[in-house]
């Protein structure tokens, strides 16, 4: 399984081996969570530095009981013989439990020129800067494969996000759709997320019902409404007089309503309207001369 070499012809272009995987949980390297790098045996390294190799290295990861492949960096080689250890997020794209076997394989990618992102919730586009939170994320990630669902860690909440689509296309026929993210400007798109709800479209109104909506609209007025309101009146003499011999007076005295008009910029005062109704003191003397 592990041959360096084919027939005498040399090493071989192509590293494979197979790994029992394991979260990196195991490890106590829980910052390695944030990207999509692995933790290999030191016999891998081994192989590697034998081989003319691309760098960043990266490989095709496969789960070979249920046909799921991803694609990933290396971020150390410590793990013990025969094992992997991955992010959490990497084992659920695969399907993967504690100890299942994954093949590894080094593969060359594209560099990459567009992604499309998809997120699973409206939450994420509504935190204060998306594009700012991805960008920060995606520097701990060598590769994207479409088909992923990536995890960002964002003030102690955890948001994933598919890959729909990436360009360049993978050049092998039947080979996974992925794309390097190192030293590249990839343009990055977002589509609507998952859970995302067309507002409901209300139908515009017919001509008959806008014109009965305006009848209606127009009827509604009552005279009380549309009439002038009344103007403010003060009533003088309002009180009742007695007699001093206690008898009843022969004629009872009848309030006089006395308009507060608008005077000078504001209202009249009580006297004010009693002197122009010529009811004040300074009316009887007019009228006793």
């Amino acid at each position: 399984m592990f041959g360096l070499f084919q027939h005498g012809m040399g090493p071989l272009a192509n590293f494979q081996a197979d790994y029992k995987v394991y979260p990196i949980s195991f490890i106590d390297k829980p910052d390695a969570e944030n990207g999509d790098k692995v933790f290999m045996p030191p016999s891998a390294l081994h192989r590697l530095s034998e081989m003319n190799l691309e760098y960043p290295m990266l490989f095709n990861v496969s789960n070979r009981a249920t046909g799921r492949v991803t694609h990933c960096g290396v971020l150390e080689f410590i793990a013990d013989e025969g094992v992997m250890y991955m992010p959490y997020w990497m084992m659920q794209n695969l399907v993967l439990q504690e100890g299942d076997s994954v093949r590894v394989r080094s593969v060359p990618l594209p560099k990459g020129t567009y992604v499309k992102l998809q997120p699973h919730t409206t939450d994420f586009i509504n935190i204060s800067n998306p594009k700012a939170v991805l960008e920060t994320t995606l520097r701990g990630y060598t590769c994207l494969t479409v088909g992923d669902a990536i995890c960002v860690n964002y003030n102690n909440r955890k948001y994933f996000i598919d890959v729909i689509e990436a360009k360049p296309p993978n050049p092998h026929p039947g080979g996974a759709n992925a794309i390097s993210v190192v030293d590249t400007d990839c343009e990055v798109d977002f589509a609507q997320p998952l859970d995302y709800v067309e507002p409901e479209r209300l139908p515009p109104p017919t001509p008959q019902a806008a014109a009965a909506a305006a009848e209606d609209g127009a009827g509604s007025s009552t005279p009380a409404e549309t009439a002038a309101p009344e103007e403010p009146k003060f009533l003088a003499f309002a009180g009742s007089g007695r007699r001093l011999d206690g008898k009843e007076p022969k004629h009872a005295d009848s309030p006089v309503a006395v308009p507060l008009n608008d005077y000078r910029g504001g209202w009249r005062t009580a006297a004010e309207s009693l002197k122009a109704a010529g009811l004040g003191p300074e009316g009887e003397e007019a009228g006793a001369k």
